[in-house]
């Protein structure tokens, strides 16, 4: 059963996750549903799910769900949901700018430099950039990089104080987009 905040991203999403969820190609054999790692997010952090992401490579180094839960007061939670256990395994909250108090603390690179770092090694189009606080509180960038002709994104996520990479991410498919957020007409 679909959690009841995801009737917050409208009825056009929920009718395309529950065709994913049928589709997402009933899970390999070593998979859980997806429903099972919604139920997971909003018992770890209850709102309102506004994106799911699908990752085939992951830093837990298994399939993954992305989850971002929007909560009572406006803050976004971003969940990572082990796509064969059903175990979160992490959870970040957003900063909306790089300017926020939270993120420009112990920042000492810059969002360009972020990028250019990112780009470099990945190469791709810019998508979406959005701010994190990891549950230490240290901040960093996560970078979506569309590649020519590939239905799937690199997620690259840099560490803000030192501009190292930190962690890389496949994204398969996402349902959900953030007011934000580029809309990328090739997936």
């Amino acid at each position: 059963m679909i959690p009841k905040p995801l009737s917050s991203i409208g009825a056009l999403v929920a009718t395309t996750l529950l065709s994913v969820t049928a589709a997402s190609a009933a899970p390999p054999d070593d998979q859980i549903s997806l429903e099972q790692c919604l139920d997971a997010a909003q018992n770890v952090r209850r709102g309102d799910i506004v994106k799911v992401e699908y990752l085939s490579v992951s830093p837990a180094g298994a399939p993954t769900y992305e989850i971002e839960v929007r909560d009572s007061s406006g803050t976004e939670w971003e969940l990572m949901c082990n796509a064969r256990t059903g175990d979160i395994y992490e959870l970040e909250t957003e900063a909306e700018s790089a300017d926020k108090e939270a993120f420009a603390r112990t920042a000492k690179v810059s969002e360009a430099e972020a990028i250019k770092t990112a780009q470099t090694r990945f190469g791709g189009e810019v998508v979406e950039v959005e701010y994190e606080i990891e549950s230490n509180g240290s901040p960093s960038y996560e970078i979506d990089l569309a590649q020519e002709g590939q239905d799937s994104e690199f997620k690259v996520e840099i560490d803000a104080a030192s501009g190292e990479i930190v962690e890389l991410s496949v994204e398969q498919w996402q349902i959900g987009q953030e007011p934000d957020e580029k809309a990328n007409p090739t997936r």
